[in-house]
């Protein structure tokens, strides 16, 4: 599917929003440079998923401290903060989910297997999110907990994964209607 292109109408002073698809070849995937660290294209994508206002350099001061917490609190772990991040995005990495799909008037929640680049973002997604949910303290020390919370396989983030899978797994005698 290709991207969505958002086209504006105006008639009588009402604007009229209808989405078109493109239909020549699809856009070029962007090159995202390594980050200047651990040089690293999956620690950029999570950093430009964290920034906000285009404020990058922040981000990486966020997600570098937030690592060097995880360094600190998890010393008797033989793995290094990035080798300890690596599993815990592996960790809310979701394999399915479920898409609804109208068939005869009815609306059935079919569970689909998700694309690899969509998995990763997915994962980056949900830990930022619970990161941020999380009370008090800096943004930094809320990404700390959150990985080390999805390195041992729970929090927010781990959590949402198993409800998609629960999900899709009791949704799966509608798999036959697959897109």
């Amino acid at each position: 599917m290709g991207e969505l292109k958002k086209t504006e109408v105006t008639a009588k002073n009402e604007k009229h929003y209808f989405f078109r698809q493109m239909r020549k070849a699809k856009p070029k995937k962007r090159v995202i440079l390594p980050d200047p660290v651990f040089s690293d294209v999956k620690v950029s994508k999570f950093v430009n998923h964290l920034m906000y206002d285009g404020k990058k350099n922040t981000s990486y001061e966020i997600f570098y401290a937030a690592l060097e917490t995880v360094k600190n609190k998890m010393q008797n772990e033989e793995k290094s903060a990035l080798e300890i991040w690596k599993k815990a995005l592996d960790n809310v990495t979701p394999q399915v989910e479920v898409k609804s799909r109208r068939v005869g008037g009815a609306t059935f929640q079919v569970p689909t297997e998700i694309r690899p680049d969509r998995k990763e973002s997915i994962s980056m997604k949900n830990l930022i999110i619970f990161a941020r949910k999380r009370g008090g303290k800096s943004m930094a020390d809320k990404l700390a907990a959150e990985i080390m919370d999805a390195f041992n396989e729970q929090g927010g983030a781990y959590k949402r994964k198993e409800d998609m899978h629960r999900m899709a797994e009791a949704n799966r005698a509608f798999a036959h209607f697959r897109f």
